[in-house]
């Protein structure tokens, strides 16, 4: 996952800086409440699973460059919806940090914009799921409508992010406008398939609910709020 390098470069880049210091305070808030929730033990096993998840995202499932960045198949609402905010925060950032360091050195220059990219849309998904999921609702019981409204928001997110850093780079040429919106189309494709692949892993986990009412998994899966 990464914005191409040089969209954002010489002294722009210090404002990533500041966004990525907000997104690590977002982080620690999620981390913190599921810590209150399901304690330290299970914030770090699903931690290391979301991180091994996301580091398999980036480099298994498709992805390919358009215009200013890469589509990926990020799943950020899968995660939330079978981890939890916290751990999914936590596997977004290790898992950008593993790739970086392993595989993608050229994006280390970027990792605040592409951290903030990350992390404050899945904030944004904390919220909405408070919102239009009934707390008497379990996560494997959501309607397609409500896992389609979780994905817009992340992925929507990613676009808006992934367009702001554009503009704030390279300004707002034909060319550079050209690149954005090729790049915010693609993304059309992962917004309609995203709830899907949520609702199939949702109704694995119903059906093998023995094996996920474990500290493994969000306790909000197969239980109402508390």
């Amino acid at each position: 996952m990464h914005i191409e390098p040089g969209i954002v470069d010489g002294a722009k880049i210090v404002l990533s800086y500041g966004t990525a210091a907000a997104s690590f305070g977002l982080l620690g808030k999620l981390a913190l409440d599921t810590i209150r929730k399901s304690g330290v033990a299970s914030l770090g096993v699903r931690s290391v699973i979301t991180t091994l998840l996301v580091f398999s995202f980036f480099e298994v499932l498709p992805h390919y460059p358009v215009g200013v960045s890469e589509v990926h198949f990020i799943l950020g609402s899968t995660l939330f919806l079978m981890f939890g905010a916290g751990p999914a925060a936590i596997g977004l950032a290790a898992g950008l940090t593993l790739q970086g360091f392993l595989l993608a050195p050229f994006d280390l220059p970027q990792y605040g914009v592409n951290l903030t990219t990350l992390i404050v849309p899945l904030w944004g998904v904390s919220l909405l799921a408070k919102k239009i999921i009934p707390e008497k609702t379990a996560y494997v019981d959501v309607s397609y409508a409500q896992a389609l409204a979780l994905s817009t928001v992340y992925q929507g997110g990613i676009v808006a992010w992934v367009s702001f850093w554009a503009f704030y780079g390279q300004g707002f040429g034909a060319e550079n406008m050209a690149s954005i919106g090729a790049f915010g189309a693609a993304y059309m494709l992962v917004i309609l398939g995203e709830p899907l692949v949520d609702l199939a892993v949702l109704a694995g986990a119903k059906t093998l609910a023995p094996f996920t009412k474990t500290i493994v998994f969000n306790s909000r899966l197969h239980e109402a709020a508390a």
